[in-house]
């Protein structure tokens, strides 16, 4: 099946001096004739689902982050402070500083939509692990430092087909983590990332580079290079670029059926 890139054929079809169905469906059909397009990959009904799950999830994530920052709104004009942290003992905090108190009622109301959130979150969550447990790719790509059932899913459902990309260094730039570039005469200039791309990929991609970073305390040559880079141009630019080249070794180790390689300097730290 092939589908018109809509940027494309918006642009064709703009040329025409009168815009009419019967113009349209010609200039269509001439963009079609001389290959002027770029050819839009349908992903597979299963990798849809995946992406509705883990949207879903994500949006879920935001909700009960927006409840618990409203419940600390309301509390703090009253001198009471719910804290940093969630869960459970985010929750007993805050009925113990409204308990018998004119914020009770509405502190519970609002408590009881963060949880009921909360508990739809785990079940989505609960689904994902099963769902990556069962797909070999997914279980693959988990041995890559950083990454885990969420991000391989994201990831897998994202790119669909890894032999849509001959090289894997275009991975980085369909997901929007390569820079954006403008060139004219003697202008020549980098810009930040092109955000084009799935954001939620993009997203789990940096967090993931941020764990490598941080917290992940076996050696490797990814974590040392991004550790390199980071006194260089900073931490935030290095954690995009480790990002970008993480989306690349994930691309490879799918293309070629390869777990994650350590290397031979693993007592090493960065």
């Amino acid at each position: 099946m092939v589908c018109l890139d809509a940027r494309h054929a918006k642009a064709a079809l703009s040329l025409q001096l009168n815009k009419s169905d019967r113009n349209d469906a010609l200039g269509l059909a001439q963009i079609v004739r001389t290959g002027w397009y770029r050819e839009v990959a349908v992903k597979s009904l299963d990798n849809h689902a995946i992406r509705a799950l883990l949207t879903t999830r994500a949006k879920l994530v935001r909700m009960r982050v927006d409840l618990a920052n409203q419940i600390r709104g309301v509390l703090k004009p009253f001198g009471l402070i719910a804290g940093k942290g969630g869960g459970k003992p985010f929750m007993e905090r805050v009925r113990a500083l409204v308990a018998d108190g004119p914020l009770q009622n509405v502190a519970e109301a609002l408590l009881s939509a963060w949880q009921a959130i909360s508990t739809q979150i785990n079940a989505l969550s609960r689904r994902l692990v099963a769902m990556a447990r069962q797909n070999q790719t997914v279980r693959r790509l988990m041995t890559a430092p950083g990454v885990g059932a969420l991000v391989a899913l994201t990831f897998t459902c994202v790119i669909d087909a890894p032999e849509r990309f001959a090289k894997s260094s275009s991975v980085g730039a369909y997901i929007g983590l390569t820079p954006r570039r403008y060139q004219s005469g003697e202008m020549d200039r980098s810009g930040h990332i092109s955000k084009c791309g799935d954001a939620l990929l993009r997203n789990y991609l940096f967090e993931a580079a941020g764990i490598i970073l941080n917290r992940v305390a076996r050696w490797s040559t990814l974590k040392a290079w991004g550790g390199r880079l980071a006194k260089k141009i900073g931490g935030k630019k290095a954690t995009v670029a480790v990002a970008r080249k993480l989306a690349v070794i994930l691309h490879r180790m799918w293309r070629d059926g390869s777990e994650f390689r350590w290397s031979n300097k693993e007592g090493k730290t960065a």
